[in-house]
């Protein structure tokens, strides 16, 4: 680890010491309520957020719109003003009954501060899924555009010349410390917001050398509120219906990201993530098991020493458990043995390690005014309970200042450190008592590293699949900062020893099996990018890399159109699908052939070009005349009645599928299936619980019928569809597993990789039921936690072992049905497998 250096700033600043915490009396405003029991996990395990109705103009809302900025320092110094546009009020906006800041009050807050001084910027980081913007607050003493340009030149440097950067004494000296503050990530988690807007003033306001000393060497971001549409709408998720701290390895939504790239373009040394609600206010580093990517020992120390600072401001503010219902602070690498752990990248605070972010936390405030809460307690006693936690969010910040202030030189050292270990290609140090003094209790099970390889080959491919796929994952690879070049051969080469390898091993690498490490999982454990997303990659071990010819920032165009006759079309991708729909909702005859291949007319090439371009997607040519091979059938526009959660109502419109949310509810006040062609049901449908009418009308309906997981396969029990039994897996369980697919038309040409959450598989299969997919021999799981719930490894992975996975068959009443006991479309995670459920609803509805 490189010696931190000198801080080279007046004698005067370096006397003035931490920054000033504001501590606050204990409100004795009403008495404390019952002692609130440690909560279950929202949003823990299985995605069951239910899929949101469609926000009108949602979608032309969505993208990474930046502000153009004005004012005095439009020369790219700071401040850098934004005249926000002021929203319509809503006083429906559910901040209003806590007595916090609704979102229509933001703007025309931030539009007032901006104005106090020199010292606070605004701008607009992007958008929301419901098209509200995202406001980004830079507060840090003024620059000039010179300075600014200095300020950028030393964290390039930072990041791309790290054993350079770690001798440079202008970095040591006039480096300002980035910090960066997300509140808000769950909607209905608002308290980080109010705590923000408190700390923008004072910090903007405040005449003492203290602040003017922060200032002159930090500069703090603040995302205000990360998930507006939650905010207002009193909703964890946004309006999307995601759980947006869920997404970071996946990045499916806006706001996600947004913050994504305030990550690559601030490079924050430290970082909060405001949440609630556990009691008493819980402050990470996390049990284990710990990511494996990450520099740990450099994260360690950091984060364990600001977790310190925050417990000690946050404990000082007085509350108690006696007069407030407020118990102590509580860091669970300290305090607890597992259940709170950092090994998914799918957090904020597990993603920023990997943008140089040497201290990242999760703090949960303690009193909860969300949920059931909010509908029953008196609004006096909400708004108690949310006054303390704005406090204690605002002790956690301004502690964090403090600390940030205090170990500038080490905090940026370290961060120097993460970046050069990769670029060098150097093994991670382990933890231990040794390698991280003075962090207690550092033993064997904390210890979690990785062997990086020397790199990754991502082939171009032969087949438009493995193109389309390698395309999608490059560009994604790129927007995560990772470096990719590109042979003379066309493949894609990933070189390990960069600044960020473990960006780009945390999405390449297969992962690992951690089932015998611990006993439960805060969430998902498993998510490969590299076996998931449908292209080919290939670990190079110690050998020689292909050489790169030249950086690439996006993958090279893949789409393709035959010049002549008509044109072939695979359905193997789910951009592929989505060109398949598009075409049938401008009304292309297209026909489907028996291996689940789409045949265009050549008459349509002219919106075919259009598509190629649009998609990335290949129509060749075919040797027949579309119509007229043996086994088509004509392909007509599909729309999907769907019980299904959030994410997968997205990856099906992401597939072009005109989608209607339905529900056991829907359903009984007397739903038309004459406007749906095929029900997908995965969660929020019961058969048992529909009226007889209701039985009626979608027996009558006739439709196709796709289930996935137990909800699935106890629809499909109830109705009578297929002859099989449906055996349920540990429901805990999730990772990637290896099947075997049976080819036809739904897993022909699919990727030999999955994805499962509480997985199932398929026994006593009746005649008549085929099966497409099984899960592979030995043990299936290839990463992630899955363990047996009973003897002789019963609803473990070995018990799963060979068994289907996915089935399908045709119900009495002629209805095709198609059964998954995987997860093909979860959180809108596993690209490569989405076109499996898409190809199933093409086949639901040609049999009508």
């Amino acid at each position: 680890m490189a010696k931190p250096g000198p801080v080279l700033l007046t004698a005067a600043c370096t006397a003035l010491g931490a920054l000033l915490l504001t501590s606050l009396p204990a409100s004795a405003a009403s008495p404390p309520g019952p002692r609130d029991p440690r909560p279950v996990r929202e949003g823990a395990g299985r995605d069951d957020t239910a899929a949101p109705p469609r926000a009108p103009g949602a979608a032309g809302a969505r993208g990474g719109l930046v502000t153009t900025e004005s004012g005095p320092r439009g020369d790219g110094g700071y401040p850098r003003r934004t005249t926000l546009a002021v929203p319509p009020a809503d006083p429906a906006d559910k901040s209003i009954k806590l007595g916090l800041a609704p979102y229509h009050s933001l703007a025309p807050r931030l539009n007032a501060l901006q104005k106090l001084g020199d010292r606070v910027s605004v701008e607009v980081a992007g958008r929301s899924a419901g098209g509200h913007e995202l406001y980004l607050v830079t507060v840090t003493a003024p620059e000039s555009a010179r300075q600014a340009r200095e300020q950028e030149r030393m964290r390039e440097r930072i990041e791309n010349a790290p054993a350079v950067a770690a001798k440079d004494s202008r970095i040591k000296a006039a480096y300002k410390t980035p910090v960066f503050i997300n509140n808000n990530i769950h909607g209905n988690e608002w308290e980080g917001t109010d705590a923000a807007l408190e700390l923008i003033e004072e910090l903007a306001t405040a005449t003492d050398r203290k602040t003017a000393g922060l200032l002159a060497t930090t500069r703090v971001y603040l995302n205000v509120t990360a998930n507006p549409d939650g905010r207002i709408a009193g909703t964890r998720a946004n309006g999307d219906g995601f759980d947006l701290n869920r997404d970071f390895i996946t990045a499916s939504q806006p706001e996600a990201r947004a913050i994504r790239r305030i990550a690559i373009d601030k490079q924050p040394a430290v970082m909060l993530d405001l949440h609630g609600y556990v009691n008493g206010t819980l402050i990470e580093p996390t049990t284990p098991p710990h990511g494996e990517n990450y520099e740990y020992d450099l994260f360690l120390k950091n984060s364990y020493a600001n977790a310190l600072g925050m417990e000690k401001a946050v404990n000082g503010l007085g509350y108690t458990e006696a007069e407030d219902g407020v118990r102590p602070a509580v860091i669970p690498f300290r305090d607890e043995e597992e259940g709170w752990d950092d090994w998914p990248p799918i957090f904020t605070p597990q993603y920023m390690p990997f943008q140089g972010a040497v201290a990242a936390h999760t703090i949960e405030f303690p009193m909860t005014v969300n949920n059931r809460a909010y509908d029953t307690l008196p609004e006096a006693e909400l708004r108690r309970r949310a006054a303390i936690n704005v406090d204690i969010a605002g002790a956690a910040m301004r502690a964090t200042l403090d600390h940030t202030f205090a170990h500038r030189a080490s905090l940026i050292a370290d961060q120097i450190e993460t970046f050069r270990r990769g670029a060098a290609g150097e093994a991670q140090r382990p933890v231990s008592e040794e390698t991280v003094p003075g962090v207690p209790g550092i033993g064997p099970e904390d210890v979690y590293t990785t062997s990086f390889p020397r790199g990754y080959v991502i082939p171009a491919g032969r087949s438009q699949r493995s193109a389309v796929a390698a395309a999608r994952l490059v560009d994604h690879l790129a927007a995560n900062d990772v470096r990719v070049g590109r042979a003379a051969d066309g493949s894609y080469v990933v070189d390990l020893r960069q600044p960020k390898r473990g960006m780009a091993n945390v999405i390449l690498a297969e992962g690992r099996d951690i089932s015998a490490d611990v006993s439960t999982m805060y969430d998902i454990s498993g998510w490969s990018l590299g076996l998931l997303w449908g292209a080919t990659v290939k670990k190079v071990g110690g050998g020689p890399l292909p050489v790169a010819v030249r950086t690439v920032h996006a993958a090279a165009p893949t789409g393709s159109v035959a010049p002549h006759g008509d044109l072939l079309l695979r359905l193997d991708d789910p951009k592929e699908l989505a060109a398949v729909n598009a075409l049938l909702a401008q009304g292309v005859k297209v026909r489907r052939t028996a291996d689940g291949s789409a045949l265009v007319p050549g008459s349509a090439r002219g919106t075919a070009r259009v598509l190629a371009d649009r998609f990335g997607v290949a129509f060749r040519a075919t040797k027949g005349r579309a119509g007229q091979e043996p086994g088509t059938a004509a392909l007509k526009r599909i729309r999907v009645a769907a019980s299904a959660s959030a994410g997968e109502v997205f990856a099906l419109r992401e597939m072009g599928f005109e989608v209607v949310p339905v529900s056991t509810e829907v359903l009984n006040a007397g739903f038309d299936w004459s406007d749906a062609d095929v029900l997908f049901v995965s969660r929020g449908l019961d058969h048992g619980l529909l009226t007889p009418a209701a039985r009626e009308a979608l027996r009558a309906g006739r439709v196709g019928v796709v289930g996935v997981g137990a909800v699935g396969a106890a629809f499909n029990a109830a109705a009578g569809l297929l002859p099989v039994t449906a055996v349920e897996g540990n429901g805990d369980a999730n990772g990637v597993v290896a099947v075997r697919n049976g080819g036809g038309a739904i897993t022909g040409g699919a990727p030999a990789h999955t994805f499962v959450y509480s997985p199932l598989w398929f026994t006593e299969l009746g005649a008549g039921v085929r099966v497409d997919q099984a899960y592979g021999t030995g043990v299936p799981l290839v990463s992630g936690h899955w363990r047996a719930t009973g003897p002789d490894g019963r609803g473990g992975p070995a018990d799963a072992a060979g068994k289907a996975s996915v089935i399908s068959g045709t119900a009495a009443q002629g209805a095709p049905v198609v059964l998954f006991g995987t997860e093909p479309l979860f959180r809108d995670h596993p690209k490569g497998v989405f076109a499996q459920v898409g190809r199933a609803l093409l086949a639901g509805r040609q049999a009508r």
